[in-house]
């Protein structure tokens, strides 16, 4: 069985595919670096003083087509050039189209290892691939829309604005790369509705990249000091790998662009000695109130995947990783108000003796609910501009789109999740959600089916970061809430 390698395009062996793509990356002997670097040398002289090429006025912008992107990132990498220092070395207008004798992304990605670290970055920016996925033409997320405001009842649902389903993939990470997906899942969101992550999220692509892309990412963000410790337990590589990633992962990959990635803690009052408290987060203040001695002990998260598998074998897939729970619903008391009034007073009804998942679920609802909303026509649905909840548990992660409530005739009232699963096909969703038939079992996840020990949320708080903040940014910590 072969491959083809995501960075030269080679077809490979799949045995041999990560010894492959890793050499990319490694370091050539100091003989053989300075005979590439003078054949370089001279291929970019023979460029800027080709005939073709024609001259443009001093400062103009470089063009570089799509098919040459590879050569234009690999003379930025290798000669350390900036846009107009290459431009001027080409008569400030390179044209890759027209050049019959291309450098190679072996060339590229090797010329990057040699560099520091920016160089890096500017490479993979260059060659990153756009993840592929199936596109709902009208959006999932209006489809679920649809089919909440045609629901029989009295309820109420809030949704994220805009999210994109990235379903594994059977030949790909079937049983590991749930983590990943969501982390798509909650990409898609942030480069649609926030402008300033759009501008920064992926050296500004503008695009999800795919699994080894995001890999590339997450080890940079490692070696720029992001989650320096949960680094370790991979030994900073995970490029090539099945190894399974959790919230930490998440975090430190997005607050590497500068994102305010957070990370709540739910589980039993034993296990809070394991959570740190977010220093900073828009919520922190608020939350703390809900533990009932309103006491936080400061000890750093593990990863990967923190502490739900740890002591696991973590490049060997696990089972269980498919998502298959029923969707059942649950009863409990909370305010008939579509927000809950003030955060305070939301939280608070949290400290009156909540057990078990209803700190979880009166978490999330005021998560979607706690600022204004934007309701569609229909008034039992509410868009919130939060962005979804990556939703880890022990042995699979989801992306959490909303929630919704519905109020009963005895007082009480039925919670669930709205959530996208990587472990469904999205043709499935789409045609569920279009016929408005079969979509409840796939994407609403009640109360009583929150049966697990431990839950951990990952959620990103709007702005980004400043310098100073960068740098506080790198340790990964979280909130604990007793579950």
């Amino acid at each position: 069985m072969t491959a083809p390698c995501p960075f030269c395009d080679v077809t490979v062996p799949w045995a041999e595919l990560e010894r492959h793509a890793n050499s990319h990356f490694e370091l050539e002997d100091e003989q053989q670096k300075q005979k590439r670097l003078a054949t370089d040398r001279d291929l970019a002289q023979q460029i800027a003083l080709a005939p073709s090429s024609p001259h443009s006025h001093s400062g103009e912008r470089v063009e570089v087509s799509h098919r040459g992107k590879s050569n234009y990132y690999f003379l930025l990498c290798k000669f350390s050039m900036d846009n107009t220092t290459l431009g001027t070395f080409v008569h400030n207008n390179l044209v890759m189209d027209d050049m019959s004798c291309e450098p190679s992304c072996d060339d590229a990605v090797r010329g990057c290892g040699e560099s520091h670290i920016d160089e890096k970055i500017a490479c993979l920016i260059g060659l990153q691939i756009r993840s592929p996925f199936y596109q709902v033409e009208t959006g999932l997320m209006a489809l679920l829309k649809n089919c909440l405001e045609l629901e029989a009842g009295n309820s109420t649902s809030i949704l994220s604005g805009y999210v994109d389903h990235f379903h594994s993939i059977e030949s790909e990470d079937v049983g590991w790369g749930c983590g990943w997906r969501n982390i798509q899942m909650l990409s898609s969101h942030l480069l649609m509705r926030r402008q300033e992550a759009r501008e920064v999220l992926f050296g500004g692509s503008g695009f999800v990249p795919d699994i080894a892309s995001l890999q590339r990412w997450l080890e940079i963000a490692w070696e720029r000091g992001f989650d320096a410790l949960g680094s370790e337990h991979f030994n900073r590589k995970i490029y090539g790998s099945r190894n399974w990633i959790g919230a930490t992962e998440c975090a430190a990959l997005f607050r590497s662009f500068g994102l305010r990635a957070r990370i709540v803690d739910f589980g039993p009052k034993e296990l809070e000695s394991l959570c740190l408290s977010v220093p900073g987060s828009s919520l922190g203040a608020q939350v703390s109130k809900i533990n009932d001695r309103g006491k936080r002990k400061v000890v750093q998260v593990y990863g990967p995947m923190d502490k739900y598998i740890l002591g696991r074998h973590y490049d060997t897939p696990l089972a269980g990783s498919r998502g298959d729970e029923n969707s059942r619903y649950s009863s409990m008391q909370l305010g008939n108000n579509l927000g809950g009034g003030s955060g305070d007073n939301v939280l608070n009804k949290c400290a009156r003796k909540n057990k078990g998942s209803e700190v979880l679920v009166h978490w999330v609802w005021n998560y979607f609910s706690d600022e204004s909303l934007s309701k569609s026509g229909h008034h039992r649905v509410a868009v919130s501009e939060k962005p979804p909840l990556y939703f880890q548990h022990d042995g699979h992660s989801r992306t959490v789109v909303g929630v919704q409530v519905k109020h009963q005739q005895n007082g009480t009232q039925q919670f669930s999740f709205l959530i996208l699963d990587p472990a469904h096909r999205t043709a499935a969703l789409k045609t569920s959600l279009k016929e408005n038939d079969g979509w409840q079992k796939l994407i609403k996840r009640g109360f009583h089916t929150l049966k697990k020990p431990q839950y951990q949320l990952c959620y990103i708080d709007p702005g980004i970061a400043s310098e100073g903040e960068m740098e506080l940014l790198k340790r990964i910590d979280s909130i604990f809430l007793e579950f």
